[in-house]
């Protein structure tokens, strides 16, 4: 249930105190740094070589008050729903029939994410595309996540917080929206198309919750596909077994004990960098480290979000909510909206469009030949055009727009 007791919302500027800025550079002069095995590269974790150099232009080159000032060309607001205070930017096109839509991030992202996409997504017009494909951008930091933590109750786990992002919309005078997401936000996504079909026009995800090989498949159930969809499947099977073997232990921490992990990364910015900074080398279609795929100053900057908010904790906490949930474990509700799937190659899993359509209402589905969990990041013109697209087709029935 949400409250509705306070409606108000408030306009928002990022100012972080020169305090928090000299306390960072601080603890980075003072790193304390651990030995390490000659010769593993990335396999036992983010290489000391590699993260030193990161580090020390962290601390000398970086600049964060270039990225505040970059962040506050957005309009922001903070409101409070369900006695959580939401953080959102709120763009608004300049073309009157744009069409209004929800990005959300996931873990370990931010807002910082959609940087490159916000400008054409909200105006083509200026970027080259036609003024046709505008929509109105609602960018929210979900609860516990940087500039909306930490949280202050147990219980925030995605379909709460969808809920919460339904009466966000309905609090903007958004009748009719789409939504997009990746990582938690697909699953925020998804659930905002099941749980409001009367309001969402479409569901764009580049990563489709519950879609991939979880169980060896059997001969039965490979004899029913065809030969590439029986390829895709056992491709998907021996990710997953990569995944649970060696990739798993960030999501095993932080769906039980987020308090003990929160210790160590709100204290030692290097830890904090380090967690997130392996996931953008893992998760990403890189080749020797993640700004082979992501811009470095972007990554420092969604890294600093975590740091200045002091949200490691409560941004694990979503892994803890969903896995004590009474609903974890059951299959996923099905869900009705028009839904698209963008497939990039490197990201975490190999999605099955034949489990995808137990539960999803696929009405495009896209595979690309490069890019990963980051695409607003790694490949924004590939993930703009693909929002477009869907999209497109859904705009004259909708009755979407302003």
């Amino acid at each position: 249930m949400i409250a509705l007791a306070d409606r108000t919302i408030r306009p928002y500027r990022i100012d972080i105190p020169q305090a928090d800025l000299d306390d960072l550079h601080a603890r980075l002069d003072r790193t304390r740094w651990p030995d390490e095995l000659p010769g593993v590269g990335w396999a036992y974790g983010v290489p000391r070589d590699y993260l030193r150099e990161l580090v020390r232009y962290w601390r000398h080159e970086y600049d964060w008050r270039a990225a505040e000032a970059r962040l506050n060309t957005w309009p922001q607001f903070t409101t409070t729903i369900d006695g959580a205070d939401l953080h959102f930017a709120h763009i608004r096109s300049p073309e009157p029939d744009a069409v209004p839509l929800i990005i959300t991030h996931g873990w370990p992202g931010s807002i910082v994410e959609f940087t490159e996409v916000a400008g054409p997504l909200s105006d083509p017009r200026a970027h080259g595309g036609d003024p046709a494909d505008a929509f109105h951008l609602v960018i929210p930091s979900i609860p516990g996540f940087g500039l909306s933590g930490p949280t202050r109750r147990t219980g925030w786990e995605y379909q709460r917080i969808a809920a919460a992002f339904a009466e966000l919309m309905e609090r903007l005078g958004y009748q009719r929206y789409g939504a997009q997401g990746g990582d938690w936000g697909a699953a925020i996504s998804r659930e905002l198309g099941r749980i409001r079909p009367d309001h969402i026009i479409g569901v764009h995800l580049n990563l489709i919750p519950d879609s991939g090989a979880t169980s060896e498949p059997d001969a039965a159930e490979l004899a029913a596909l065809s030969p590439a969809e029986r390829e895709r499947t056992l491709a998907s099977w021996q990710r997953y077994r990569d995944w649970a073997r060696d990739g798993a232990g960030y999501a095993a921490i932080q769906s039980t004990r987020p308090q003990t992990l929160a210790y160590a990364l709100t204290d030692s910015p290097v830890g904090q960098l380090a967690w997130i900074v392996e996931k953008f080398k893992e998760w990403t279609d890189s080749r020797d480290r993640p700004e082979d795929a992501v811009d470095r100053d972007l990554l420092l900057t969604n890294v600093m979000l975590y740091w200045l908010t002091g949200t490691a904790g409560s941004s694990a906490r979503v892994y803890y909510e969903r896995a004590h949930a009474d609903y974890w474990g059951d299959p996923p509700e099905p869900s009705g909206a028009p839904t698209a799937l963008a497939v990039f190659p490197e990201e975490n899993f190999i999605f099955l469009r034949h489990i995808a359509e137990r539960t999803n209402a696929i009405v495009r589905w896209t595979e690309y030949d490069r890019g990963g969990h980051f695409p607003a990041m790694e490949e924004p013109d590939l993930l703009v055009a693909d929002v477009r697209a869907f999209f497109r087709a859904l705009r004259q029935d909708s009755g979407a727009a302003g």
